[in-house]
């Protein structure tokens, strides 16, 4: 399916003493353009989360943020570190050896230091686990708002793209009644100029005029981008590089049209090729 690059999804996990959030957003890029706002105790997990996004998304400027947020930390009773208190014990014993007269530890002091007080931790596998399952999870959600937003944008380049070939039919016919009128205004002014109107003259001024505004082969190309870019939106996947260059290519063949029209028709025609490509390249942009 084709897919905007415009997506959102949030989602949040209960691990027990912390609850684990996971926000994806992305806008439009040229490539893909992965960032990370994590918090330290998540900060192992930016490969294998990028490696999921990766594998999943081909184009867009992705942010990923991931928290955990402990829960009721003040109302959990804490336990001291036994081995902990240990060792400063021990330790503090040495420096009282060698210097008699230093302050022994006070229980505040011990109590403040890192690691006595030990907390319910998240063991790594487990927080790992659980946070590529919500990944995973995010991700399905993710792309489901891509794909919805990118079948929207898929029917607008549709209709624009009828719009156009209605107006390119409108154009073919046009130009033998433009040469046709050059030829009578051509023959006109050589009757005023002239006693005897050269025929064979006449004729060869039209049909060189005929050449320089035949613009049968920029309506055959005009039809024919039209036909590749239906046929790659039906196909779907990742289309947007595709057709940004089909903008491209039928601009080019508008900006042609226009130069050589020679009535008000075509010309009108041409601008509204013109409105309607640009158009459709704002939409393009979107599309991964």
């Amino acid at each position: 399916m084709i897919q905007s690059m415009t997506g959102y999804a949030a989602g949040t996990r209960d691990l027990g003493s912390a609850i684990l959030s996971i926000e994806l957003k992305s806008v439009n890029s040229r490539y893909l353009d992965l960032g990370f706002r994590m918090s330290e105790d998540l900060r192992a997990l930016e490969m294998p989360i990028r490696e999921l996004l990766s594998a999943r998304i081909a184009r867009g400027k992705v942010e990923c943020r991931a928290y955990l947020q402990n829960q009721n930390s003040a109302a959990r009773e804490a336990t001291p570190n036994a081995a902990v208190i240990a060792r400063l014990t021990q330790l503090q014993a040495g420096v009282l050896t060698v210097s008699p007269d230093a302050r022994p530890l006070s229980v505040h002091d011990i109590l403040r230091w890192p690691g006595v007080l030990a907390e319910d931790t998240i063991p790594a596998d487990t927080l790992q686990a659980e946070s590529l399952a919500l990944v995973t999870a995010l991700l399905d959600e993710f792309t489901a708002t891509r794909q919805r937003e990118g079948d929207k944008l898929k029917t607008v380049l549709l209709e624009i793209s009828a719009r156009m070939r209605t107006w390119v039919a409108q154009a073919a016919p046009l130009l033998p009644q433009a040469v046709a009128d050059y030829q009578e205004r051509l023959a006109s002014k050589l009757r005023e100029a002239v006693a005897n109107l050269d025929e064979d003259r006449i004729r060869q001024e039209v049909g060189v005029f005929a050449a320089k505004v035949d613009v049968a082969e920029e309506l055959a190309r005009l039809n024919t981008h039209l036909d590749e870019l239906e046929r790659v939106l039906k196909k779907g996947g990742a289309v947007g590089k595709r057709l940004d260059f089909l903008m491209q290519e039928l601009n080019r063949e508008a900006n042609t049209l226009a130069s050589k029209s020679v009535s008000a028709e075509i010309t009108a025609i041409a601008l509204d090729l013109k409105l309607a490509i640009e158009q459709m390249r704002e939409q393009v942009q979107n599309l991964e």
